[in-house]
């Protein structure tokens, strides 16, 4: 087994002798890299971003931004990372380095103003500034409108939600926005765009030791059941936005963690004749990209999915596996009718989402089963609405979330699937107004009575999020807002 170490800004680093839950941002500050920054710990600010090569969707590589403070260094072992210090790039000695271009835009349009958050922010950036199909917008007729409702959107194709998970405390927004929507092309000797056309490191296989606790990667599919079979024991890590948060915050110590992220079998995408498979360690970016809008519902679902960074390592997989009755997808995938492959040591089943959740965080899955994928049956509803309600618009947890999909055909509802997250141990079917709605005209009438029904589904409690009678009446007025929608549509 070749020693563990990852690629800093050109050069190995061997993890050793790092424990094996050390994050890949306490590695780099205790190996003197120190602009990468720690703020808040658990994945929200961003000041932690760097840059990783990842398998690309549109090139061979993708210049993907993560958050360092959650990702055990382990899980990098044999990839290849650039931080903010190694954007730059470094002449003769003696003489200053040359800035990258998006470090040169922050500097000269103030988008620096204590400095705390900068360097995260410049790799958020440069991941954006390196992204294959941005390009930029020809520019408007003189007198158009065509830019003027897009204030998320530069001129030279900058989508904001890239940095939507870096925040700046000193409020700086606005001159980091015109930083972005400044930065240009890649110029054709920029190592870093060349290096898109390469492979990217291909995964390894880990076994890092220390201190009696052990992180450790295989290289098939059927090698970790075998080890989860022998290890029940073992926390499984994907994207570990959820484990790292309880190492950080929780102090957790796992004897034993394997790591699934790199797993072939869990990495495919397929579009079949009657269904969407899903592989549980499609990174959420990935999946966005690679379906290009094909499921509207998750389309309208991963902007709202906590930030760009987070999406960037969390799965599908992993946000199911953990069972939480507040996580994002569940109440989407339930409206979609998606079913689980489950993997053990034997073989695979499928079980239907509706049927996965028993209690709060339980689930029928085994200690010794991964979920494989997440299947979605076609044809889709054509009528579909994800609303999630919470404090603030992006990078936040929802007090409710709904997902609705509707077959609606000569004015009748033939069908309906209703998803809900929040008002109950787990995420939930509106079985009740499900019923409520089928074989009845899509009228305003029906969504009354329906919403009415709606606000009594699950058993919602009151929390520092929100009350129990807030919850219970978001969920009646998020139908009436889908039927809202839906009728302005038509006529429209």
């Amino acid at each position: 087994m070749v020693a563990a170490r990852i690629t800093v800004n050109g050069k190995e680093t061997p993890l050793s002798p790092a424990a094996p839950h050390t994050t890949v941002l306490d590695l780099l500050r205790e190996r003197g890299l120190t602009g990468t920054k720690e703020g808040c710990a658990e994945g929200e600010c961003g000041a932690c971003s760097v840059l990783v090569a990842r398998p690309g969707v549109n090139k061979p590589t993708d210049w993907v931004a993560v958050n360092a403070c959650l990702v055990p260094a382990a899980a990098l072992d044999g990839q290849e990372i650039i931080t903010s210090e190694g954007l730059a790039t470094v002449g003769e000695p003696g003489t200053r380095p040359t800035l990258h271009p998006v470090q040169e835009e922050m500097a000269v349009r103030g988008g620096s103003q204590c400095g705390y958050c900068t360097p995260g922010f410049i790799c958020s950036m440069a991941s954006e500034y390196y992204r294959p199909d941005r390009c930029a917008h020809a520019e408007p007729a003189a007198g158009s409108d065509a830019h003027a409702d897009d204030a998320e959107h530069g001129p030279n194709g900058f989508d904001l939600h890239a940095l939507s998970g870096n925040l700046c405390r000193c409020t700086g927004y606005r001159p980091i926005r015109d930083a972005a929507f400044a930065v240009g092309e890649p110029t054709e000797d920029d190592p870093l765009a060349q290096r898109r056309e390469q492979d990217p490191p291909a995964p390894v296989a880990t076994e890092y030791a220390r201190d009696g606790a052990t992180f450790l990667r295989k290289d098939t599919l059927a090698e970790t059941l075998r080890l989860l079979r022998e290890r029940p024991d073992a926390v499984v890590v994907a994207g570990s936005t959820d484990y790292g948060v309880e190492v950080n915050i929780r102090s957790r110590r796992a004897e034993c963690v394997v790591a699934i992220d790199r797993l072939p079998e869990l990495r495919e995408l397929r579009v079949e004749s009657d269904h969407i498979e899903i592989g549980a360690a499609v990174t959420l970016t990935e999946i966005e990209r690679r379906l290009d809008g094909d499921v509207p519902l998750l389309a309208e679902l991963f902007p709202q999915f906590a930030s760009r960074l987070i999406r960037n390592s969390g799965t599908l997989g992993g946000n199911l596996g953990t069972g939480s009755p507040i996580g994002d997808s569940p109440p989407v995938l339930l409206a979609l009718e998606a079913s689980l492959v489950l993997a053990d040591a034997d073989g695979e089943r499928v079980v239907p989402l509706a049927e996965y959740f028993t209690g709060y965080r339980q689930s029928v899955r085994r200690p010794d089963e991964l979920i494989r994928a997440v299947r979605i049956p076609l044809p889709l509803s054509p009528v579909t609405a994800f609303h999630k309600i919470a404090k603030r618009r992006f990078d936040d947890i929802s007090s409710v979330a709904i997902a609705f999909a509707l077959d609606i055909e000569g004015g009748t509802v033939r069908k309906a699937r209703i998803g809900l997250g929040g008002v109950a141990a787990t995420p939930i079917r509106a079985l009740a107004t499900e019923a409520a709605l089928e074989g009845k005209p899509w009228s305003a009438e029906t969504a009354r009575a329906a919403a009415r029904v709606l606000r009594g589904e699950g058993t919602p409690m009151s929390d520092h999020r929100a009350s129990s009678v807030h919850r219970s009446a978001m969920l009646g007025q998020s139908l009436l807002k889908l039927h809202a929608h839906t009728t302005e549509a038509v006529s429209s």
